[in-house]
């Protein structure tokens, strides 16, 4: 793949950039964007599988667009919450898609904490421009597996003493005694068949062995490109995320009364959710949820579709997904 970048500033100042994907063809169907989640870049989208989501995104007639924003893996670590990047980054990424398309309005598909902080914005009404979304994984509604309940409650104040960030790169190589002992941890404590960078992601993100994807998904160059697209997330997502869980839906990080699941909102987007059965990162009841809640807002606008055989990015680069997963994605996105 090629890729034109496009540098945009934050509305709080963060430089972020977008990623303009070259087609050998003119397209017809207007901006697509696409959105990364925590600890990751843009380029997650970009896997070495038969056909991955951009190459298939190209091939249906698409102007295809990815945002780095703040929580890119390509920018220097910083401690980062959703009401930041929903306020500040997603907006103004939009607005740069506008302005250097010229397209009235853009469509989006977004995952996981690009998801819940994309739709937040889509909440407050500061992205109007944005007539469908496509989310997957989570959005307004967070549910996660028990064990990852415990480890938001213990694990992660016990963590935060001593590391602002975790980086699953210290699977490769651990700089210091404290990242080392870690390492080790991960080591002894995940036993299944993935690279050690791998296992470091399942041990920083979810419940699982592995947690974010089935390996029978993936082929072995996936699962060796997986090494070097994650890196350090700060702590501070995991102590906002853990006051979402608590109210049970996505709230703000600072304001107590603020709920990003109002009975009116400020968007007429629409939602197409996407969740997989064996997530052990959230759990599909995340998107039914918010799927369940949209419904009453607006009865029949609103999809979900929840795969059997799938779990959390492996929608995204799984062997087959260009099979299983992105034609029910794009027969949304081409509905209108």
């Amino acid at each position: 793949m090629r890729f034109e970048t496009h540098p945009f500033t934050s509305y709080d100042g963060m430089e972020c950039n977008l990623l303009h994907a070259i087609s050998d063809k003119t397209p017809n169907k207007g901006p697509l964007l696409l959105v990364h989640g925590a600890g990751v870049r843009a380029n997650i989208f970009n896997s070495p599988t038969t056909t991955n989501i951009i190459q298939y995104a190209l091939a249906e007639g698409y102007d295809v667009w990815l945002e780095n924003w703040r929580a890119s893996i390509d920018f220097p670590a910083n401690e980062w919450d959703l009401d930041q990047a929903a306020i500040n980054d997603h907006p103004a990424a939009v607005r740069k898609v506008i302005e250097l398309t010229g397209s009235p309005e853009v469509k989006a598909i977004i995952h996981c904490q690009g998801s819940t902080s994309f739709m937040i914005s889509a909440v407050l009404g500061l992205i109007p421009e944005v007539k469908v979304i496509v989310s997957n994984a989570v959005s307004l509604h967070p549910v996660v597996p028990s064990y990852s309940e415990f480890k938001m409650k213990v694990y992660v104040p016990l963590v935060s003493l001593l590391f602002t960030y975790l980086n699953p790169q210290w699977g490769k190589y651990a700089p210091n005694l404290k990242s080392k002992v870690l390492r080790f941890i991960v080591k002894t404590s995940h036993k299944e068949d993935d690279t050690l960078v791998g296992k470091f992601v399942s041990f920083v993100y979810g419940s699982g062995w592995p947690a974010l994807w089935e390996l029978e998904n993936l082929n072995p160059e996936t699962k060796q490109w997986i090494q070097n697209e994650f890196a350090a997330v700060p702590l501070s997502f995991f102590h906002h995320m853990k006051r979402c869980l608590r109210a049970g839906h996505l709230v703000s990080n600072t304001e107590k009364e603020n709920t990003y699941a109002p009975h009116q909102w400020k968007t007429d987007a629409r939602i197409i959710l996407f969740a997989g059965a064996k997530n052990k990162c959230f759990s599909s009841d995340s998107q039914v949820n918010t799927y369940n809640y949209l419904n009453k807002i607006a009865p029949g606008k609103h999809s979900l579709y929840v795969l059997d055989e799938y779990s959390h990015l492996d929608i995204f680069f799984g062997q087959n997904a260009h099979k299983d997963v992105f034609p029910l994605m794009f027969k949304e996105l081409n509905a209108n």
